[in-house]
């Protein structure tokens, strides 16, 4: 298939590009970029005047919920919900019914993805055996498997010892390590920040210090041997403040923060709102300004969409009863899009937060716009708005803090290599 994407405003933060142009697509691929576009006999034409033009976004984490957990969500729901928001990539965390400790689960979940012909998935594995922090999982079969990182993600793993082996592991396979990082012995049974609201809806706390000495422990280990780690989801000042410390030393360290945290505070647990009880929990405004400062600094590479979609009866129980999560795959462009509107980034800083910078942590071709690469390409109105209706989200997880928000930047059109896998007329 010829496509013609002619006269809309090219943006590729990877190649510092900004431009009205055109791209031509053929054969799946990106075969030209900015000219070319009158000599290139299209099969289709798509005039995207006034849109913005990019490549498609790479989510650092949504859980599908597949396998073991097919009663919140599919791959097949959660692809969908993706594309609608620009999202070709996709990195799921280790943490499935059973755990990606062995390269059938890996392999499992690619095909489920190649069947979608929507996206890319890639996963993660595990660092231990069933993520129980006690035996080193098999990290060369799970590199061979497509895995592009380990991970135990939101279990800890206590034994220093053990974390210190792994990591010395990962680094021999040449895999990334990413690290979501919480002292369990100090956040125990927690549900929210320690704090203010905390204290006064008599909410088990979860301190900063269960974050951020698990952080400083890490770059400790890293320091020693030399392997590239990933921080993930996080939510503290104190916590940017080492990573930025490590990466002036030169430490091969990245980071990302999830798109809830770049607008709520525990001011929004308040009332009890179960669809804010997140892991890491909602930190305070100076948090959520130094993440927003994080980004702009380089300290933080990459905002995700930290999807995490529930069934109904997950969220209907009292506050601390509730399971961690929000459903936001298909929100985060345009929550994104909203810290422009608001000042916060520019659309450059936005967009590469979301392409190329995630793309270069996973290690994977994706998030450029560059001729030859496959053509993953979004369409964004930004002249349209909407309003978030948790009942009409794609996603079979409904779960949503962002009910009722006012929102604009809408995906028009969505191209994963060369093919049409959404449209938007409305």
């Amino acid at each position: 298939m010829r496509i013609l994407i002619k006269n809309g405003r090219i943006i590729d933060p990877a190649n510092q590009l900004d431009k009205i142009g055109d791209i031509c697509i053929a054969d799946g691929r990106i075969v030209s970029i900015l000219k070319g576009g009158d000599d290139f006999t299209a099969e289709e034409v798509i005039v995207a005047d006034g849109k913005i033009v990019c490549p498609g976004l790479v989510d650092l984490s949504a859980r599908l919920r597949e396998p073991g957990q097919e009663f919140k969500a599919t791959i097949a729901s959660e692809s969908m919900a993706a594309v609608s928001s620009g999202i070709t990539s996709i990195c799921c965390p280790p943490d499935t019914q059973p755990a990606i400790d062995t390269a059938a689960v890996a392999e499992l979940i690619q095909q489920r993805a190649e069947a979608t012909s929507k996206l890319r998935i890639f996963p993660l594995g595990a660092l231990t055996h069933g993520l129980k922090g006690e035996h080193l999982a098999e990290m060369h079969a799970l590199k061979r498997a497509g895995c592009v990182g380990v991970s135990n993600a939101c279990m800890d793993i206590a034994n220093t010892d053990v974390l210190r082996h792994a990591m010395e592991y990962a680094h021999s396979c040449d895999l990334t390590v990413h690290i979501q990082a919480e002292d369990h012995f100090l956040s125990r049974n927690g549900v929210a920040h320690e704090g203010v609201i905390s204290t006064r809806l008599g909410l088990p706390p979860i301190p900063e210090t269960a974050e951020t000495i698990a952080v400083a422990r890490a770059l400790l280990l890293v320091e020693q041997i030399g392997g590239r780690t990933h921080f993930c989801r996080v939510s503290s000042a104190r916590s940017i403040a080492l990573i930025s410390d490590a990466k002036k030393a030169g430490l091969p360290v990245t980071a990302d923060v999830g798109i809830c945290h770049l607008h709520l505070t525990d001011m929004d647990v308040d009332g009890y709102n179960t669809n804010c009880h997140l892991r890491p929990p909602l930190r305070d405004q100076r948090d959520r300004e130094a993440l927003c400062q994080g980004i702009l600094s380089g300290s933080i590479d990459a905002i995700c969409s930290d999807h995490q979609p529930h069934d109904e009866d997950a969220k209907a129980s009292p506050f601390s009863e509730t399971e961690a999560g929000a459903s936001t795959i298909e929100l985060l462009l345009p929550l994104t899009l909203d810290l422009v509107s608001k000042k916060k980034l520019s659309l450059t800083e936005a967009l590469s937060s979301l392409t190329n910078k995630p793309a270069a942590i996973l290690g994977i071709d994706a998030g450029t716009l560059s001729p030859g690469r496959a053509a993953d390409i979004v369409i964004i109105d930004m002249e349209k708005h909407f309003s978030v209706d948790q009942s009409c989200l794609i996603s079979a997880g409904k779960n949503t803090p962002f009910n009722g928000w006012e929102l604009n930047g809408v995906v028009t059109n969505v191209f994963f290599s060369g093919q049409a896998v959404y449209q938007n007329n409305d």
